[in-house]
């Protein structure tokens, strides 16, 4: 119930430094205190000047061809932001900058709020969860303020990024995560296997896996933080029949959001 873990790249092993190109169906960030050698993200090659700070979002292609690589290492998924919302975008805006260089102070700052944060996960005592979540958002508002966060580093985005950008942000807001992809492939000026194309080169999923994963979100958003009914749930997210609702819900979280209320609940409180 916990889609969240946090140390060092030590700790963590090798897959932590993985030299192949691949995806990630989570966020990273990646604290870079140590080592020497080259980030490879969506293509572009970035020197290791330690310290540096990366977050690779979800659908982002990365390695490492490096040596000695030493620092902090923070994975999580869409669930860990279900109380601070908004954290999203943040994250997909630093990941926009491929990486951010630290000073001295900067990094003694983020590396005491790492340590901090697998300290309470090592822990684990009643309310944790809430503590790390509360550290992530502030980690993410120090990450904001560093020289660079508001330059758009690295190559321009292209086509299909952009595209799927636009498409991410509309299936986010309220009453487009009901239209089928074709509908919302006309509301951007494109059509359907454009739109798919894009999204699949960009992300590796298509559209309409995008859309069930922001469905299921936005689901467990509502489950987590009020007390609408599952009837009301599934009509806010576009389900027009309850039953429908839970079937799609049980085969795309694993429970019944009965079941995933209570459990996550229990978890945050």
């Amino acid at each position: 119930m916990l889609p969240f873990a946090i140390g060092s790249f030590e700790s963590i092993g090798p897959l932590s430094r993985a030299t192949s190109p691949h995806r990630h169906s989570f966020y990273e960030i990646a604290l870079v205190a140590a080592g020497r050698g080259t980030h490879v993200v969506d293509l572009e090659r970035i020197p290791l000047t330690p310290p540096q700070l990366y977050v690779i979002a979800p659908g982002q292609v990365h390695h490492w061809e490096a040596e000695d690589v030493a620092g902090w290492v923070l994975i999580f998924n869409e669930d860990f932001l279900l109380t601070h919302p908004q954290d999203g975008a943040a994250l997909r805006a630093l990941a926009d900058r491929r990486r951010l260089q630290l000073c001295r102070d900067r990094q003694d700052g983020f590396e005491a709020l790492l340590a901090a944060m697998d300290e309470e996960y090592q822990r684990a005592e009643p309310g944790f969860v809430g503590a790390l979540s509360c550290y992530l958002h502030i980690l993410l508002l120090h990450a904001q303020r560093l020289p660079g966060a508001h330059t758009p580093g690295g190559t321009p985005a292209d086509w299909a990024v952009e595209l799927t950008a636009r498409f991410t942000r509309l299936i986010a807001q309220p009453g487009a995560r009901g239209g089928s992809v074709g509908a919302l492939a006309r509301e951007l000026g494109v059509s359907a296997g454009h739109l798919h194309e894009a999204v699949r080169q960009s992300t590796g999923r298509t559209p309409g896996r995008l859309v069930r994963a922001q469905q299921t979100l936005e689901a467990k958003r509502l489950l987590l933080g009020s007390d609408l009914t599952i009837r009301q749930i599934a009509e806010r997210i576009g389900f027009g029949d309850p039953s429908y609702f839970s079937r799609f819900f049980r085969r795309e979280s694993g429970m019944s959001p009965g079941a995933f209320r209570r459990a996550a609940r229990a978890v945050h409180e």
